[in-house]
């Protein structure tokens, strides 16, 4: 059983493979993508298949913050976690902020955090 599918946006395509592989050993289901066109391609066709978008607040074009205003205009339910090297504060309470570097266990358990009260029905 999958415990949701989540959609992770960064332009370190290295940094993109092993998140990807470590959240799925968690039972996630993971897409990627490099840009924010990509993350859009991927979501905007099924705005609600995602639990969660993972992105890194500064992406090439729009930053991740704007990513997310793009998607929440077409699901404004959506979960997100931003990550960033640099000091960053939310602007809304459906998105938690992760700082870079960070170790696995520490993107776990702010996943964890994020989700928890959204496993009710839509």
């Amino acid at each position: 059983m999958s415990a949701g599918r989540l959609l992770i946006v960064d332009d370190e395509v290295a940094l993109l493979d092993l998140i990807k592989r470590y959240l799925e050993r968690m039972g996630y289901e993971v897409d990627v993508a490099s840009s924010a066109e990509d993350a859009l391609a991927h979501f905007e066709p099924d705005p609600q298949r995602y639990a969660c978008v993972l992105t890194d607040l500064v992406l090439p074009g729009i930053n991740g913050e704007q990513l997310l205003e793009r998607m929440r205009e077409k699901n404004p339910k959506l979960r997100a976690l931003i990550s960033s090297g640099y000091p960053y504060e939310p602007s809304s309470k459906k998105t938690l902020f992760l700082q870079k570097p960070y170790v696995p266990k520490m993107l776990a358990e702010t996943l964890n955090k994020l989700l928890v009260g959204s496993k009710t029905p839509r």
